[in-house]
């Protein structure tokens, strides 16, 4: 039973579906459908982004990563983060294990932080979008303030939690909807 507890939300989907489908049948088909497209291309996706993570893992050493995103790296931390998450590419929960990586390689919060918000706001495919459809002005209003706003958000995590609190959370902890 506790097995089955631990999949409730599926089954709760799974129903959902169903009950859609008796309802109205093109919209429930046209649903599953869709979720089937977006598990395959997760399927696609993640596989090689978690090949790259082990890569990182066993290639960059802890001392390097701490000198280039550690506590005391200043603008090499800023510069490394944006680099990192600008020339990325795919939906944000491809920069999930990256970032647990980088937390357990002695970055810091702030640049890990700043990572995820460069990986959602000034990734090169999302720059060359905005600049090709709302323009220059727009696209460097949003970069900038965005920017400022993780880093500082980066500041503000680091002063409420530390890196071991983060990786030392219980997996197997039950998550309540």
């Amino acid at each position: 039973m506790n097995e089955l507890k631990k999949y409730r939300f599926f089954f709760i989907l799974l129903v959902g579906f169903i009950i859609l489908t008796l309802i109205n049948h093109s919209v429930g088909i046209k649903a599953f459908k869709l979720t089937g497209n977006s598990i395959l291309n997760m399927l696609f996706l993640l596989p090689p982004v978690l090949i790259f993570v082990g890569l990182l893992d066993k290639w960059v050493e802890k001392e390097t990563l701490i000198k280039y995103m550690g506590n005391k790296s200043g603008i090499y931390g800023v510069l490394f983060a944006l680099l990192l998450g600008g020339i990325a590419a795919g939906p944000l929960y491809l920069a999930f294990p990256i970032a647990v990586l980088l937390l357990k390689k002695g970055a810091s919060i702030r640049y890990v932080v700043f990572f995820l918000g460069v990986w959602t706001t000034a990734k090169l495919p999302v720059v060359i979008y905005e600049f090709s459809s709302f323009g220059m002005k727009f696209t460097l209003i949003h970069i900038c303030f965005g920017l400022v706003f993780y880093y500082f958000m980066g500041i503000i995590f680091e002063k409420f939690f530390d890196n071991k609190q983060l990786l030392n959370c219980d997996k197997n902890q039950d998550i309540s909807i």
